[in-house]
């Protein structure tokens, strides 16, 4: 399945990734963002699609790039604070050392201290996102190390397939706002879940643990009945309201109904919404995602499917 994935023409990964993809540029990002909010009343989370570099350049840019998104949402002229898009990072993104490789992330956590720090000094919320199971301690380090700065704008990932999850929420600093997962990455049984029921429970379970013990949880799946177990059972039996803890959802992903339906609730919705700099970079990204997870070109196609 592997070898197909690659040998699939990047025409067709670029079709396949125009529905979750909100463009080649920061504006047509933006542009994006700004129609979610005023035509759906959904905020966004804003992620620059440049994992996997192999140069420095690269990296530097994925860093200025990041600081333009800072400027850009500093900027966004929608309705308040309220629907005002937050950023996601990767710490991947600036090194050209890479911990899955057994190298050392060199220039990884200045990068994301620049971003943090310019964030912080203009009211934007930056979440430092999780990857595969060799960036977890480096990734944890540095939110710690950025929360003891005062940096209290950052949030985390934590993916419930991981059996470590457990006792990193336990560790986490109190009030950090968390973004909970199932995580994409296909980890060994040795160090994960293999079976998507027990990871759904996980996540309703770690949520409320994290909403008792005082955080705004961030709950971001597609599965329907997982959202409505969430805000309908467990939110209310921790006497969590809609002011701690939102839904979150992938750009692109037909969920309109749900969206409007939590919504009238009060509850807020925000869509994960990525971009590149080149549809090159997108349709890279896309192949990794499904070399990864080959059952995702299945998951696509039925979407795409139902768009059209």
């Amino acid at each position: 399945m592997k070898l197909l994935i690659r040998l699939i023409p990047p025409f067709f990964v670029r079709l396949f990734a125009r529905p979750y993809v909100a463009g080649d540029s920061l504006d047509l990002a933006m542009a994006a963002v700004n129609d979610l909010w005023q035509k759906r009343s959904l905020m966004a989370t804003l992620d620059l699609l440049a994992e996997d570099i192999r140069e420095q350049g690269q990296a530097d840019e994925n860093l200025r790039t990041y600081l333009r998104m800072v400027d850009a949402v500093a900027a966004w002229k929608g309705a308040g604070q309220e629907g005002r898009p937050t950023l996601s990072l990767k710490p991947s993104s600036y090194t050209i050392a890479p911990l899955q490789d057994g190298g050392d992330a060199r220039g990884s956590f200045e990068a994301i201290a620049a971003i943090v720090d310019a964030a912080g000094k203009k009211g934007v919320q930056v979440t430092i996102d999780m990857e595969s199971r060799h960036w977890t301690d480096f990734t944890l380090d540095a939110l710690h190390k950025l929360w003891a700065l005062g940096h209290r704008h950052i949030g985390c990932v934590l993916q419930t397939r991981m059996h470590r999850t457990e006792q990193d929420l336990a560790a986490l600093p109190k009030g950090m706002r968390v973004r909970l997962v199932i995580g994409i990455y296909q980890e060994p049984a040795e160090f994960a879940l293999v079976a998507k029921p027990a990871m759904k429970q996980r996540m309703l379970d770690y949520a409320a643990r994290l909403l008792k013990a005082g955080h705004y949880v961030e709950f971001a799946t597609h599965d329907e009945a997982a959202v409505r177990q969430f805000v309908e059972q467990v939110a209310p039996a921790c006497g969590a309201g809609p002011d701690r803890f939102e839904v979150q959802m992938l750009y692109g992903v037909p969920r309109e109904k749900l969206h409007a339906d939590l919504r009238r609730r009060g509850i807020h919705c925000r869509l994960y919404v990525p971009f590149a700099n080149s549809w090159s970079l997108a349709v890279q990204y896309l192949r990794r995602r499904l070399d990864e997870y080959p059952a995702m070109m299945w998951l696509v196609t039925k979407n795409l499917l139902r768009i059209g």
